[in-house]
């Protein structure tokens, strides 16, 4: 038998075995972890695609567009899903992206429509803390620089919650914004490089407020049983922030690509993002949201939008600091 399988081969009378192909998103690492939305995202597509979806972690959002920014149209990645509206003018000027030729049907709280991205999720910005900890919570920017809570916050230079954090001060205080932080740098206790570090030092206890969602207390209701985790909602209102995907210009499958663009913005898909992201999904879900979703929502959203959060970046960053190296 091994001598005539041998011989097939040598004489071509066996077909040689089609490749899987194969769609590389590049994503943050939220996104990839195990009790992230990415492991049953990536069985439910391979299961309609018959190819091999390899989500690739990157550090957090704003890390994303650092990395393709120095791979440029040499990098592996088909896709880039998890910059957000902070950061998708600059996106788009790298001229690495493709137009996603899609009309997508979402219900986002604001219009969003862009020719080169596709929003996958959103949610508030909020700082969250435990009730048990903090009795009374501030409700503004200046209450919370002038109470004694420590908080912990991300590096807007690799974070998207952190860049977020910036253009929230910017936007609900406009030309004061650099004495809002002149006001918050003693609260402040640490700067993480992403998300996942500064939120698992707010459980560790090492500080009272933590920057991230007002969803992020449904996961410990959720998936904890634990409603002692709140977030703080302030008078200025909260800054929205859209998390989008791309397609990149240089992928070398492009139909596999569209092809999961299209999957991002299905029932498959978006009902595995409020209990994994722990976002609101882009698009109106069958069953409606979880419990605990909408427990704190903002009586008034701000909203940059892409070319407004371009512009102010660069600012922004340089009051917050300048505002932390006093």
């Amino acid at each position: 038998m091994r001598i005539l399988l041998a011989a097939g081969l040598v004489t071509g009378a066996f077909p040689a075995l089609a490749e899987t192909p194969v769609l590389t998103i590049l994503t943050y690492d939220s996104f990839t972890s195990e009790w992230g939305p990415g492991p049953a995202i990536e069985a439910a597509f391979e299961a309609t695609c018959a190819c091999d979806l390899r989500l690739v972690p990157a550090g957090d959002g704003a890390s994303l567009l650092a990395r393709i920014q120095l791979e440029g149209a040499a990098s592996d990645a088909d896709i880039v899903l998890g910059l957000d509206t902070s950061l998708v003018a600059a996106a788009a000027a790298t001229g690495l992206f493709a137009p996603h030729g899609q009309s997508p049907q979402t219900s986002l709280p604001v219009p969003f429509e862009d020719p080169l991205f596709l929003p996958f999720d959103w949610g508030w910005f909020a700082f969250v803390y435990d009730r048990d900890r903090v009795a009374v919570a501030p409700t503004s920017f200046e209450g919370l620089a002038a109470s004694e809570l420590s908080i912990v916050i991300q590096d807007p230079r690799s974070s998207t919650p952190g860049l977020g954090l910036l253009l929230w001060v910017h936007a609900a205080h406009g030309d004061r914004a650099g004495e809002i932080w002149r006001g918050l740098a003693d609260n402040i206790v640490t700067v993480t490089p992403g998300w996942s570090e500064a939120y698992g030092l707010f459980l560790e206890g090492e500080a009272d407020m933590v920057l991230s969602y007002t969803t992020s207390p449904a996961y410990h209701l959720l998936a904890e049983g634990d409603a002692t985790k709140a977030a703080a909602l302030f008078d200025e209102g909260h800054l929205l922030q859209i998390e989008v995907a791309g397609k990149l210009a240089a992928t070398d499958a492009p139909a596999l690509a569209d092809q999961f663009l299209a999957f991002m913005l299905s029932e498959a898909f978006q009902s595995v993002i409020p209990q994994t992201n722990w976002m609101y999904p882009a698009i109106t879900l069958q069953g409606g949201l979880p419990e605990g979703f909408d427990r704190f929502r903002p009586a008034r959203s701000l909203h940059l939008s892409p070319q407004a959060a371009m512009e102010a970046r660069d600012p922004a960053v340089q009051e917050w600091r300048d505002a932390l190296a006093r």
